[in-house]
C-alpha cells in the first residue's frame, strides 16, 4: 500500500478530489455554513472551499498497487 497525503497527488487529481469533495462539504455543513454566512456577511463559496481545503490537508489516502 502507497500512504500520500493532498499534496502529494498530482494538481489535476487534487483539483478532481477537491471538486468532489466540496459538494460532500455542502451537503454535510451547508446548513451551518449558510447561518454563519449570513451572521458574519462571507461568501458561502468561499467558505466551502475554505472548509474542503481544511479537512482534505489532514487526509491520508491509501492506495493499493
Amino acid at each position: 500500500m502507497v500512504y500520500l497525503n493532498f499534496t502529494d497527488l498530482s494538481e489535476e487529481a487534487q483539483n478532481r478530489l477537491l471538486e468532489n469533495y466540496n459538494n460532500d462539504v455542502e451537503r454535510k455543513f451547508g446548513d451551518d455554513i449558510r447561518k454563519y454566512v449570513r451572521e458574519n456577511y462571507t461568501c458561502f463559496e468561499t467558505m466551502i472551499e475554505e472548509e474542503a481545503l481544511r479537512n482534505l490537508y489532514s487526509y491520508k489516502f491509501i492506495f493499493k498497487i
